[in-house]
C-alpha cells in the first residue's frame, strides 16, 4: 500500500484549484441510469471512488467514456442488478438503488462498504422506497427491492442524528418517475443534494425545495439526457484552508465555494485564521497564532463531520484547549491516537475530544483509519517537525484528487512512497 512522506515545518503558500464534488458527483453519477439517453457530467474528479462507481455503471451495461474530467454516459440498455464486489467496497454505491427501481421497477443491490467511522444502516434509503410502494428485503447481504408502480407520497426522513444525505438523494431520483407528487420532509440540505437536484432538473425532472427541509417532486413519465458541471468539492476545499491555517502560510483556493463553507470558515476564523472572499477565489492565511477551537458537528449547514479531524488536527497546535463533540457518527475519532504518536495530547470522553494544545508536534509514523483521517494526519505531518510516513493513503486517494501534487505545488515536502 503506497504511503505519504513528510517533511514538515514549512509555511506553505501558493493556489490550489479545488476539483469538483466527491459527495456530489457519485449520485449524479448514478442518476444517468434514469434514461437511456446520452449525459455528460463536467469537472469530475479523478477518485478511486469515481473509478469504483464507473465499474458498477459499466456493470450495469452502461456505456462510459472519459475525456480528462468529462465523462460521456449512455445507459442505453441496463440490468437491475449490481456486482457484488463492486458494490460492497463503497458506502456511495447505494445510491444506484433509487435510479434502478424508478427505471426497470426491481433492483438487486449487495449492501454498501466504506470507510470504518461508525455504523451507517440504510434504513432511512429503504423506508423512503417503501413509501411509494417498493417491496423491500433484506437477505444474504442483499437488498431486493420491486415495485410494478411508484405512487408519490409525502415520506418524512429523519434518523437519529438528522437527515441522510444519500437517502434523500435515492429517494429523490426514484420519485421522478413515479406517479404524482412526492414530498420529502426533514430531507437533506446539503450542496450536494441542491446539485443532484439540479442534474435531475435538467434531465427533465419537476423538483422544487432542493436545499431546504422539504423537496417536492413532481413525477415524470421519462427523462431525457443533459449536459452538468459538478460542484466544487467544499470539503476538499475546507481540508486546503486548514492546511494553510496549521502551516502559518496562505493559500488561494481557486474555484471554492465560500457560499458552502459558512461553518468551517467561522471556524477557521476563530482559530485565528484570516480569510479573503473575492468572486471564484477564497484565501486563507495562517497568522501562526492559533487559538483553541469548541467544535460541534451537525448536518448542513452546521459544521460538517468531514472536516472534524482536520480540524482537530489544527487545533492540536492551539495552545489551551480546544474540544470537539461528533453528533453524527460515533467511531470517528480513530485519528486521534494516531495525532498522539505525533505528541498531540488528546483525551476522548463519550462522543467529546479534548484537544490540550500548544506542544510541538514531531514526526512519526501513522496508520490512516478512514479518507479523512489521512487529511488530518497529513495537515498534522506538514505542521510537525521531522518525518512523519502516513500508511494506507489509498482512503486519500478515494476522496483528494492528486493531493501530494497540489501540496508540492504550495512548497510542501511530501512525496508518495508506492507500496510493496
Amino acid at each position: 500500500m503506497d504511503s505519504f512522506l513528510i517533511e514538515g515545518g514549512l509555511p506553505l503558500s501558493g493556489e490550489v484549484t479545488i476539483s469538483g464534488s466527491k459527495n456530489a458527483v457519485l449520485p449524479i453519477l448514478a442518476a444517468t441510469l434514469l434514461t437511456s439517453e446520452t449525459c455528460i457530467i463536467r469537472r469530475v474528479p479523478d477518485l478511486s471512488d469515481v473509478g469504483f462507481m464507473l465499474k458498477i455503471l459499466q456493470s450495469l451495461g452502461a456505456e462510459v467514456t472519459r475525456d480528462g474530467g468529462t465523462l460521456t454516459i449512455r445507459a442505453a440498455k441496463i440490468s437491475g442488478r449490481g456486482d457484488y464486489e463492486l458494490i460492497r467496497k463503497m458506502r456511495g454505491s447505494i445510491c444506484i438503488l433509487g435510479p434502478l427501481l424508478a427505471r426497470l421497477k426491481e433492483a438487486v443491490v449487495s449492501l454498501p462498504g466504506g470507510c470504518v467511522i461508525g455504523t451507517r444502516p440504510i434504513d432511512l434509503h429503504l423506508k423512503g422506497l417503501r413509501g411509494l410502494g417498493a417491496q423491500v428485503e433484506v437477505e444474504a447481504g442483499y437488498v431486493r427491492v420491486h415495485a410494478p408502480r411508484l405512487e408519490g407520497q409525502m415520506i418524512f426522513l429523519g434518523g437519529r442524528v438528522g437527515p441522510t444525505v444519500l437517502g434523500t438523494a435515492n429517494l429523490m431520483m426514484a420519485a421522478t418517475l413515479a406517479s404524482g407528487i412526492t414530498v420529502i420532509e426533514s430531507a437533506a440540505c446539503e450542496p450536494e443534494v441542491v446539485d443532484l437536484a439540479d442534474f435531475l432538473i435538467a434531465m427533465g425532472a419537476k423538483i422544487t425545495g432542493a436545499g431546504s427541509p422539504t423537496i417536492t417532486i413532481h413525477g415524470v413519465k421519462a427523462l431525457h439526457g443533459a449536459d452538468h458541471e459538478v460542484i466544487a468539492d467544499r470539503i476538499e476545499a475546507g481540508t486546503f484552508a486548514a492546511v494553510a491555517a496549521a502551516t502559518g502560510g496562505e493559500v488561494t483556493l481557486r474555484g471554492a465555494r465560500p457560499d458552502h463553507l459558512g461553518a468551517v470558515l467561522d471556524k477557521l476564523q476563530e482559530a485565528g485564521a484570516e480569510i479573503r472572499r473575492a468572486a471564484g477565489v477564497l484565501t486563507v492565511r495562517g497568522t501562526g497564532s492559533i487559538k483553541p477551537i469548541d467544535i460541534t458537528t451537525m448536518p448542513y449547514s452546521g459544521f460538517p463531520t468531514d472536516m472534524q479531524a482536520q480540524l482537530m488536527a489544527l487545533a492540536c497546535q492551539a495552545p489551551g484547549t480546544s474540544i470537539i463533540t461528533e453528533r453524527i457518527f460515533e467511531s470517528r475519532f480513530m485519528h486521534a491516537s494516531e495525532l498522539m504518536r505525533l505528541g498531540a495530547d488528546i483525551a476522548i470522553e463519550g462522543p467529546s475530544a479534548i484537544v490540550k494544545g500548544g506542544r510541538p508536534l514531531s514526526g512519526a509514523p501513522v496508520m490512516a483509519s478512514d479518507l479523512r483521517a489521512s487529511a488530518a494526519l497529513v495537515i498534522a505531518g506538514l505542521a510537525a517537525m521531522g518525518s512523519t510516513q502516513v500508511h494506507r493513503v489509498y482512503h486519500l486517494d478515494r476522496g483528494y484528487e492528486r493531493m501530494e501534487l497540489k501540496l508540492q505545488k504550495l512548497g510542501a515536502r511530501i512525496q508518495r512512497i508506492p507500496g510493496e
